[in-house]
């Protein structure tokens, strides 16, 4: 399929209902309102295919650029493009997933996490603090600079009270990610997770929750899951 060819498709699978959803969660427009599960469907029809994930993310409308995430080959990325992708996406489902996923995967997932984390645009913050959740959860511990990111989550305990909802939102969820998949760090996770207590984050109209991260990483530690990596970031 063209790109033309897909924005018809998505197009005339999209809705108002799902449109009406996805507003309340901070979609931006243009966007069709299809639903993620179409978008599946989609990727295991156009299978991994970089140029055509580059062309649909040009395409500057959310659910495209989203499928783009999900087609996209991580490894052939270069870095202006990872930054381009990140600066161009305009709420969470393409910031805190759709491009943080393929940076996680990308061979620049640390080095351009640690400087998105620290940007003043709130969805780049955001972009960097879920890229390094991704990052921590697909990455042999062995392979991770496990000092660095015991820094990053005193980081998270310092200055999490004073940036926006999203990027509060994501530092909570790296809590979380380093003291699941990370065995090196979950001391460190739980002691950082306590000294945030529950993190408050504007939901909007949604009935979306903010999850406790201590109660997480301890639910996780009694299934008996702490240290299980992913295979992918993208889901």
């Amino acid at each position: 399929m063209t790109t033309n060819e897909i924005l018809d498709d998505l197009k005339a699978n999209g809705s108002q209902a799902i449109k009406n959803v996805l507003v309340k969660h901070g979609a931006k427009e243009p966007f069709f309102g299809v639903k993620i599960e179409y978008l599946q469907k989609l990727r295991r029809k156009l299978k991994a295919n970089q140029a055509l994930a580059l062309e649909l993310y040009d395409t500057g409308i959310s659910d495209a650029m989203y499928l783009a995430g999900l087609i996209a080959e991580p490894e052939k990325f270069t870095k202006p493009q990872l930054q381009k992708w990140a600066k161009a996406a305009t709420w969470s489902m393409l910031s805190e997933y759709a491009v943080a996923w393929v940076a996680a995967e990308s061979r620049y997932a640390r080095e351009l996490a640690k400087a998105w984390i620290d940007s003043p645009k709130e969805t780049i913050a955001s972009t960097g603090w879920s890229t390094l959740s991704s990052y921590v959860a697909i990455t042999p511990d062995d392979e991770l600079d496990i000092p660095e990111l015991q820094g990053l989550l005193g980081k998270v305990v310092q200055e999490l009270p004073s940036k926006p909802d999203r990027v509060r939102y994501c530092m909570n969820a790296y809590v979380i990610a380093a003291g699941c998949y990370v065995l090196p760090l979950l001391k460190g996770a739980k002691a950082a997770a306590k000294a945030l207590g529950l993190v408050k984050v504007s939901m909007g109209e949604t009935s979306c929750k903010v999850p406790d991260a201590l109660g997480y990483i301890e639910k996780v530690e009694a299934m008996g899951r702490l240290g299980r990596k992913k295979k992918e970031a993208r889901c």
